[in-house]
């Protein structure tokens, strides 16, 4: 799993073509090296030595790259990189649920109690993702009644990539949390920094349009998305705080 995201994050070989939809995966690719890559190896590197937080971070940055990688099978047009992003999807979802099944959730719930913010975690992922399944289907639902279909395909990837992935493990991460169950205590933390890299990773794919069809900068969207960022980011750094601690 390692060799394969690492070869997928650093070696994006895709010629792109002056096309809207090709260009919008430049700032991605940027953010999953500068950013997705470190933090992927840090998290391991953690878990080799015996950190908790790393152990804990692992399946986040795992989901992350599923995430991002599913984006990629469905959005690039087929190419040479067509079959390791394939692996990279694959891998990436038996490696997260082998994980989480690897860690005793017990004994990790008996450490954290009491030292984490579990419920208004948990209650912060769910009430998030809810809000992102209402704008998503509100987001489908235009583009299924409008005139010009063709302006949603940029977004079909993206929206079987958030209703695959991040919706489902966020939504019933987050109710596992806010009830304290064992197995939220596991994923709490991984979901929380995978939220807190997708939201960071939209800001320069909402600015970089700009930059090369000189298109007005939304920002709205780049304040809402900062602000739901934030509310991911605090409790995500009160429980590094409360794991470290512990």
């Amino acid at each position: 799993m390692t060799v394969a995201a690492v070869i997928g994050l650093l070696f994006r070989t895709d010629i792109y073509p002056t096309d809207e939809l090709i260009l919008s995966f430049v700032p991605v690719d940027l953010f999953h090296l500068v950013v997705g890559l470190p933090i992927l190896l840090g998290s391991m590197w953690l878990a080799r030595r015996g950190k908790l937080i790393g152990l804990l971070c692992w399946p986040g940055a795992l989901l992350y790259v599923l995430y991002s990688y599913i984006t990629n099978l469905i959005g690039v047009p087929f190419g040479v990189l067509f079959l390791p992003y394939l692996l990279l999807v694959t891998l990436s979802a038996y490696t997260t649920i082998g994980l989480v099944a690897s860690i005793d959730g017990q004994a990790v719930r008996q450490w954290l109690t009491g030292v984490v913010p579990a419920k208004a975690a948990g209650g912060i992922l769910v009430v998030l993702t809810s809000l992102f399944i209402v704008i998503n289907v509100a987001n489908i639902v235009t583009a299924l009644a409008s005139q010009t279909p063709d302006d949603a395909l940029g977004r079909i990837c993206v929206w079987i990539a958030d209703f695959t992935a991040v919706i489902p493990a966020c939504l019933v991460g987050g109710l596992l949390l806010w009830r304290r169950e064992a197995l939220g205590y596991v994923g709490g933390v991984g979901l929380l920094l995978q939220y807190s890299l997708l939201l960071a990773g939209a800001i320069p794919c909402m600015v970089f349009p700009a930059l090369y069809n000189v298109s007005p900068i939304d920002v709205t969207g780049i304040v809402l998305v900062l602000v739901w960022g934030v509310m991911c980011f605090i409790p995500f750094v009160l429980f590094v705080r409360g794991i470290v601690r512990s």
